[in-house]
């Protein structure tokens, strides 16, 4: 095999030109591929990151039956809220842990009632990590010690004509299902620029949730934030054994509108990459395909030597996948610079943060990562494509009789 080995390489830089281009490309659209997956996780942090954080955290931890009863906004309060914030934060990936109060209602004053959902949170828990706490744009931020205040977002402030100071009334269903009704004064107004989210979320103070609906010192999820996006499996993975009786469940379980644009973006670049490596394929398909003509008469004096012919095939296979292995390397390499330089300096992409809702998360650059994640997988794509667009030379060659090969011209 050895012999084999050093043959093919070798012949593989016979012409070196020929090869040099095929390998450029093939490295250069790995290169790409690294590229796109760098600028996936940095938009995946800065837009999905963010977004988790205004939903809810990446992680939500809720009491057992929360989940056949989510479609009735159930309030099921937790056994013991305060341990299960301790044991999630015993975790090294976990930067908080908060406790909330979430159900639905209606926000009302004299220009109508609107459909909201209604979250009480312990404010100074959340402050650190949420998105909503820095982007105040009128009033504050919530205390613990407020009563009767609500913040609303710009949306809803806009669409009830109200702000800071005015009075609204909140409508919410408690833990037996009774409407419970108080006027509250509006503290603050919050602006992320994602209307939908806006006009539906408010927020009051954990306290006077648990007095509003009947909940005393009690919680009815908590929400746990991490360092990044893509910790989630082995966070819950961990929480899960120490936390029996509870839900412990990812953000793409509570959001599956999220995770599924997140997966529709994956699947669409491995068809893309897919379709990029069976192009450089191509080219060393043709390569190989040169070098079985030009090389016919050592072909068969290989096979007067007494190669037999899945040996000579197996020459050809060879080469095929030492251009791909070449093509592999000098990729990765290129990508990692390119991505290492992007990610030290970040693309501004501000300019682009209302072409979608969510875009509106970007807080300005967006930073990518090596693109490292899907990288063996990319990497076996381009030496597969490789191996397969050297077969039908390899068959071509093996073809060749030696006596005739030995007297082409």
């Amino acid at each position: 095999m050895l012999l084999y080995l050093r043959l093919a390489w070798r012949n593989t830089w016979r012409h070196r030109r020929r090869t040099i281009i095929i390998v450029a490309a093939m490295g250069l659209a790995l290169a790409l591929m690294m590229l796109y997956d760098g600028f996936v996780d940095g938009f995946n942090n800065a837009i999905y990151g963010n977004a988790v954080r205004v939903l809810g955290g990446n992680i939500q931890i809720h009491a057992a039956g929360y989940r056949e009863k989510i479609d009735s906004n159930p309030l099921l309060p937790l056994t013991d809220g305060a341990a299960v914030v301790k044991t999630a934060l015993s975790n090294p990936n976990v930067i908080a842990a908060t406790q909330r109060i979430q159900t639905g209602g209606l926000a009302s004053n004299p220009e109508g009632a609107f459909p909201i959902s209604i979250i009480g949170i312990q404010p100074e828990a959340e402050q650190p990590v949420s998105l909503i706490a820095q982007h105040i744009v009128a009033g504050s931020w919530l205390t613990s010690s407020d009563q009767d205040s609500v913040l609303i977002g710009k949306g809803l402030a806009d669409v009830m004509g109200v702000k800071v100071g005015d009075r609204i009334t909140m409508v919410g269903s408690d833990i037996h299902k009774q409407n419970r009704q108080r006027t509250m004064t509006v503290i603050g107004i919050y602006d992320i620029g994602i209307p939908t989210i806006e006009k539906t979320t408010a927020y009051i103070s954990l306290g006077e949730a648990q007095v509003l609906y009947g909940l005393p010192n009690q919680s009815t999820e908590v929400d746990v934030t991490l360092k990044k996006l893509g910790q989630e499996s082995s966070v819950v993975a961990a929480l899960a054994p120490a936390l029996p009786g509870y839900e412990v469940e990812s953000w793409d379980k509570n959001y599956p509108e999220l995770a599924s644009a997140l997966n529709q973006k994956g699947a669409a670049m491995n068809i893309f990459s897919v379709i990029i490596e069976l192009i450089a394929g191509i080219g060393i398909l043709n390569l190989l395909l040169m070098a079985v003509y030009e090389r016919t008469r050592e072909i068969g004096l290989l096979g007067a030597m007494g190669l037999k012919p899945r040996q000579i095939a197996t020459l050809f296979i060879l080469e095929g996948a030492m251009i791909g292995a070449v093509g592999t390397a000098i990729g990765v390499v290129l990508g990692m610079i390119i991505n290492g330089s992007l990610g030290a300096v970040g693309v501004d992409f501000a300019a682009f943060s209302t072409i979608t809702e969510y875009m509106a998360l970007i807080s300005g650059r967006v930073y990518p990562s090596f693109g490292l994640g899907n990288i063996f997988g990319r990497a076996f794509t381009v030496l597969i494509i490789a191996t397969l667009a050297a077969w039908i030379p390899a068959v071509e060659a093996s073809r060749r009789e030696p006596a005739e090969a030995l007297h082409y011209v």
